[in-house]
């Protein structure tokens, strides 16, 4: 038993709208995943990733969350926090977003709100892990708080670890 409250799954900020997973996300996941270069994943093995998401979010009352632009109710990319390369005590925060939204302070904005609910839980620290090579995502992260940590070498390239206390 988890001694952390369970996030808070919807979110809303002054431009965005995040929100549990539906199946209906499917396609758009997949329309965003497609945009990494590695070809667009079956739409039917997102659904279940979509399912093992939701399953994970009941388990460990953490969650990825996707968002939606609350004036245009698009879907423009998912935020949240994750065990990823880290653990359920100290989560990692991910965020991805279609590159049409990218420049708009979308993401800041986005990780601010998971930030707060983060903080909501009682937990102490959160990661961050960040491709070298992204600059952008890097900035997002200063902006918020978090400072680098260290550095590893994965089989695709070099990854930054950002650490940031929580109050």
């Amino acid at each position: 038993m988890s001694t952390y409250q369970t996030m808070p799954f919807h979110l809303e900020t002054e431009r965005l709208i995040l929100r549990p997973w539906a199946e209906s996300d499917a396609a758009d996941l997949c329309a965003l995943l497609s945009e990494r270069g590695n070809g667009t994943p079956p739409v039917v093995r997102i659904r279940t990733s979509i399912a093992e998401l939701l399953a994970a979010t009941e388990t460990t009352g953490i969650a990825l969350l996707p968002i939606q632009r609350r004036d245009e109710g698009d879907f423009i990319g998912y935020c949240g926090l994750i065990i990823g390369r880290t653990t359920v005590e100290e989560p990692e925060i991910a965020y991805e977003l279609f590159q049409h939204a990218h420049g708009r302070g979308y993401a800041t904005e986005a990780a601010g709100a998971v930030l707060e609910a983060a903080v909501a839980t009682g937990r102490k620290r959160l990661w961050s892990t960040v491709g070298a090579w992204n600059a952008p995502s890097l900035r997002v992260l200063e902006k918020l708080g978090f400072e680098r940590d260290h550095v590893t070498t994965e089989d695709n390239g070099e990854v930054v670890w950002l650490t940031r206390s929580l109050p």
